[in-house]
């Protein structure tokens, strides 16, 4: 995958956390190579860092991918350690929105529909004694899980509806509401969009995000009214404890498009190890979640750049 797409524009970010290799001190390992090691965790499915070190020194493949040379030992676990402090979140982002602005100027993000949803990540710690924070992770809180209350954070993602690709993105604690990142979502994904000439359409969300800020923000909105919304008035989305939606026609079918983001997060899961979080603090987990979602994106590009569309969602193929 990594011959596939052109990272010169992630080397040049990585390259700013680190001192110039014609400078004074210890020249630093390549952090494009150490780069491509995270990525290679998330795609391989490696629970830790130490894992993947261990079929490092096993497999000469993996080392290659990782422009490591035949004399160089693998990527240490201090270094992976301290590369993910070094770059931190914010250079990652900057790598994701320029690989999401590359398919959109494409044509391969449309952003005409957008799905707003959230998905649980699991804190790596238990509960405190007060019953709403994490004992060695004190970032964490307690908030709505799958179908009960757990300790972790939630990854909030705008997804375009017809290729199934994350536009925006943001991580916080669990016990926040939906509804308050909502916002700065769109106008994220708004200017990203107006950099390459696309146009946001609609917004589709759950109940959950039904809202009167966010409902202007956008010519079209297909959000269920709650249940103590508007309790008189007829003709509007609502949808029950069941998930049956009841309203216009045109906006049912609109509202059934809502699954793709549901998709996204269970292909996220269970192919790119977003499940497997063992790591603390917000900045620690939005790293991880955006490795995640540079697969995912990446993936994509390396399908289309070598014209089999086919295997846009299948890891499998390069990673054999």
């Amino acid at each position: 995958m990594f011959g596939k797409v052109d990272l010169s524009f992630a080397e040049k970010v990585l390259n700013e956390s680190y001192h110039a290799k014609d400078s004074v001190g210890r020249p630093p390992r390549s952090p494009l190579g150490v780069f491509k090691t995270h990525l290679l965790r998330r795609v391989r499915r490696v629970p830790s860092d130490r894992m993947l070190v261990r079929q490092m020194w096993k497999d000469p493949r993996l080392r290659r991918i990782c422009d490591i040379e035949e004399n160089e030992p693998p990527y240490g676990i201090a270094v992976l350690s301290r590369f993910r402090k070094r770059v931190g979140p914010e250079r990652l982002m900057r790598i994701v929105d320029h690989a999401i602005e590359l398919l959109v100027r494409k044509g391969r993000i449309k952003g005409e529909a957008l799905v707003l949803d959230s998905t649980f990540i699991k804190a790596h710690s238990r509960r405190n004694l007060d019953n709403r924070t994490g004992y060695s992770d004190p970032e964490s809180r307690v908030g709505r899980a799958v179908k009960t209350r757990d300790l972790g954070y939630r990854l909030h993602l705008a997804v375009d509806t017809r290729s199934e690709l994350p536009v925006a993105m943001t991580v916080a604690s669990a016990n926040e509401n939906e509804k308050k990142h909502s916002l700065n979502m769109l106008e994220k994904t708004k200017l990203i969009l107006k950099r390459s000439a696309a146009r946001l359409r609609s917004v589709i969300a759950d109940s959950q995000y039904s809202d009167g800020k966010l409902r202007n923000a956008v010519c079209e909105t297909v959000i269920p009214y709650r249940a103590n919304q508007k309790r008189d008035v007829k003709g509007l989305l609502r949808v029950d404890k069941k998930f049956r939606a009841y309203g216009p026609e045109d906006q049912k079918r609109e509202y059934h498009k809502r699954p793709h983001i549901e998709a996204v997060y269970s292909f996220l899961k269970t192919q790119y190890s977003l499940a497997i979080n063992k790591v603390r603090g917000v900045r620690n987990v939005a790293s991880y979640a955006l490795y995640s979602l540079l697969c995912l994106v990446l993936n994509r590009e390396a399908a289309e750049n070598i014209r089999r569309p086919d295997k846009a969602v299948s890891p499998t193929f390069f990673n054999t």
